[in-house]
């Protein structure tokens, strides 16, 4: 599957489960990790966790079986690494903290990064 569709299949499984504050990066130009990064806020922690087992549910029902979920113990930070999108999902207070947005836009030497 190409990236662009992985993304939007990924940005259609956190709409279906009421996803807050849905943000798409385009690093394919920035790093070799991955092509896209998904950020998304949840309510709380039982959200958090509902938002990335929908992704990670809906790639399996499409044959993408290498999903890695990190970070559920905490309760304000999952990521779900599917290869080329890398999915964060993140109480809005942790979001604004760490401001990955800014971080992987602003990056000195790597200029404006588009988003959807």
């Amino acid at each position: 599957m190409q990236p662009d569709q992985l993304k939007d299949l990924v940005v259609d499984a956190l709409e279906g489960v009421k996803a807050k504050d849905i943000s798409v990066i385009d690093v394919t130009d920035r790093t070799s990790v991955t092509d896209y990064m998904i950020l998304a806020c949840g309510t709380s922690g039982r959200h958090l966790r509902s938002l990335a087992e929908a992704v990670v549910a809906d790639m399996k029902e499409r044959g993408i079986r290498d999903a890695a979920v990190e970070g559920g113990d905490s309760g304000d930070w999952i990521l779900v690494d599917l290869g080329d999108v890398v999915v964060h999902v993140m109480m809005p207070a942790t979001r604004e903290f760490y401001d990955l947005e800014r971080l992987w836009r602003d990056a000195p030497g790597l200029g404006a990064a588009g988003s959807e």
